[in-house]
């Protein structure tokens, strides 16, 4: 069966909600039920799995476009994003439970 069709099938056969997982690990598809200004469609979630095949967080990111997805991309390439979780990550232990405010923006 060609991916276009297994895709309409699940997308009208589908129970809202409902998670198919696909060959590639910490990727898979997800039917979001429809509501009153849009019909049922899927997403794609993107949620990596750790050493023992187990999900890295509760929920993943989803994505439902090809715009979605290329501006992840942008997002995720930007070397200042590695510098900036390494930085985090670095400074995490001595610094859990500060908080900004929410018109506190840093420049990066």
């Amino acid at each position: 069966m060609e991916l276009n069709e297994v895709l309409r099938a699940f997308l009208e056969g589908g129970e809202d909600w409902e998670r198919k997982n696909t060959s590639l690990k910490g990727v898979s598809l997800i039917k979001l039920p429809g509501t009153k200004s849009r019909a049922p469609s899927l997403a794609i979630e993107i949620n990596p799995v750790n050493e023992k095949g187990a999900p890295m967080k509760k929920k993943g990111v989803m994505i439902m476009s090809a715009v979605e997805l290329s501006a992840f991309r942008e997002i995720f390439s930007n070397p200042k994003v590695d510098g900036l979780i390494r930085s985090i990550e670095e400074i995490t232990p001595g610094k859990k439970g500060q908080k900004s405010g929410p018109e506190d923006i840093l420049e990066l």
